[in-house]
């Protein structure tokens, strides 16, 4: 048997915080994601593409709350850059 991992809510949250996001315990993927594209946009978090990039690269791993937050707030953060 396989046991899989999905990136839910919190882990999204960890990892962005391990890049220097400031973001509230309990904050939900939506919020997690918005604080991030801010972050990103004041240019402190230049390495989150790349961190995304990883996160979307295995998309049947995350949770459809954190696929679709990812989707709405950072994606289009980074088509501005």
């Amino acid at each position: 048997m396989m046991i899989v991992n999905l990136v839910d809510g919190e882990d999204f949250r960890q990892r962005l915080v391990a890049l220097g996001v400031h973001v509230p315990e309990a904050a939900c993927p939506d919020t997690c994601a918005r604080l991030a594209a801010g972050c990103y946009r004041a240019g402190r978090v230049p390495e989150l593409p790349a961190a995304i990039r990883e996160l979307t690269e295995q998309s049947d791993m995350l949770l459809p709350s954190v696929k679709t937050a990812i989707d709405q707030h950072l994606l289009p953060a980074f088509d501005g850059h």
